[in-house]
């Protein structure tokens, strides 16, 4: 289960995650204000000053109030902070949490970034926290998003209809994805190391 009271830092080689804090607000700026694509797909994204402030406040609000856990993501090699991604719905009764509100600067995606991330925090969930199943959604009209869920090992479960809405206000559907505990030690985790080893 979550200690919300516990500060978690994973890392390996490559990322280092930490939970977000306020400070980084002028760091994830730079991503705010110049890549505004990074939040085409979500009517909650961190576009702009205002909306980057009430995005840090809302997920720091979310985990004095035992609800979310936000994540800095850090990449190593250049000891910058690349994106953000949390744990969020999550049940300590019956050990299960989603993985998502994940984003990074359009150079970090599609690199070793997302892979080593995931894989740190699922570690975190499955192995340290005891968590049995980790949850993914996405809208379905973001192809790169749903892909990169599958290429970690999640398993399509279905599809949320008319679950939201994206930036521009219009209704979209969800996709369900996910990896259960003994998926995770039974192949997941080895086939994701093995991915990201073949891309040293």
């Amino acid at each position: 289960m979550i200690d919300f009271q516990k500060d978690y830092t994973v890392e390996n080689d490559k990322i280092l995650l930490r939970p977000l804090q306020n400070a980084d607000f002028e760091s994830l700026m730079e991503f705010s204000v110049n890549e505004p694509d990074i939040w085409k797909y979500n009517a909650f994204g961190a576009g702009g000053e205002e909306n980057l402030r009430k995005y840090i406040d809302t997920a720091l609000s979310n985990r004095d109030q035992s609800t979310e856990y936000p994540f800095t993501v850090i990449d190593k090699s250049e000891n910058k902070i690349v994106g953000s991604t949390r744990f969020y719905a999550i049940s300590n009764v019956n050990k299960t949490l989603e993985l998502g509100y994940t984003w990074y600067g359009k150079k970090y995606q599609g690199t070793y970034v997302n892979k080593n991330s995931k894989l740190l925090l699922l570690e975190l969930a499955f192995e340290t926290l005891g968590f049995e199943r980790v949850g993914f959604k996405a809208n379905s009209n973001n192809e790169k998003s749903i892909n990169a869920m599958k290429s970690i090992g999640c398993t399509m479960e279905g599809t949320l209809r008319n679950f939201a809405f994206d930036a521009d206000q219009n209704r979209i559907d969800a996709v369900v994805l996910s990896i259960l505990k003994e998926e995770w030690y039974d192949h997941v985790k080895q086939k994701l190391q093995d991915k990201i080893n073949t891309k040293i």
